[in-house]
């Protein structure tokens, strides 16, 4: 049988969303947002408390539903696809606050993000390739997630998260709470992985921190979609300036 994937083009995006529109009982969160990632690309959705940013990965995730639009992965609906297997179609959903299991040892969660995969051999070398990107945590490998500090604990959360050999990374607030240092640090390893290839979808509030790094941006307000365009332009727009960048 012919794949999905091999009727889409080259040239279409690897997300794509359509006027998708989510509701919490009479609220509506998202108002038909649309928007795009192509593959290699690092997209941020920036926007405040409240704008529909972390609804919109949880949208992607179908771990909420959508009420109106479509979500195209590869140019197939996700909408009859159970929250449980889009990691098996390669999304990676690092969610705001962590997460993590805080008794259980930096080790173990890692081991957890691996828990679709069964190739030991593949494993153990991404294990491996994770504690060369995050030294601090093969220091800390056998304590317990607990008691790392706020940015270890952050980089444990994506190192999960790439344990499940993603095709889309998608990281909600990952500076949340951060040193301005641990989040250069954190933005430093996202551009690292960007650059070899990883596609990533990058939810912040820190707008400089996920601008320098991103290709383009997209600007959420009140469930809507108010501002779009590269990451450079968005820099100078002087909208987004004085609401964002204290310009």
């Amino acid at each position: 049988m012919t794949s999905a994937h091999t009727l889409t083009p080259l040239s279409a995006p690897l997300l794509q969303i359509e006027q998708l529109q989510v509701h919490y009982g009479s609220v509506q969160a998202l108002a038909g947002i649309s928007l795009s990632v192509q593959r290699g690309e690092l997209v941020t959705l920036l926007g405040s408390n409240g704008a529909g940013k972390s609804t919109s990965l949880r949208a992607i995730s179908r771990l909420v539903s959508a009420s109106g639009g479509r979500i195209l992965w590869h140019g197939a609906d996700l909408a009859a696809v159970p929250a449980h297997r889009t990691l098996k179609l390669g999304i990676g959903h690092c969610p705001e606050g962590r997460r993590l299991l805080n008794r259980q040892s930096v080790a173990f969660n890692l081991e957890l993000g691996a828990y679709l995969r069964r190739d030991r051999d593949g494993i153990a070398a991404d294990l491996e390739r994770c504690y060369g990107l995050f030294p601090r945590l093969a220091e800390r490998r056998q304590q317990q997630a607990g008691a790392l500090s706020g940015g270890e604990q952050q980089m444990l959360a994506i190192a999960r998260a790439l344990m499940g050999q993603p095709e889309l990374l998608m990281l909600d607030e990952p500076s949340l709470g951060l040193a301005p240092k641990l989040v250069a640090e954190v933005m430093a390893i996202l551009a690292e992985l960007h650059q070899g290839g990883l596609t990533i979808l990058l939810v912040e509030q820190n707008a400089q921190a996920a601008l320098e790094i991103a290709d383009r941006g997209y600007v959420l307000e009140a469930g809507r979609i108010q501002l779009q365009d590269k990451a450079e332009e968005l820099l100078k727009n002087p909208q987004l300036k004085a609401a964002y960048l204290g310009g």
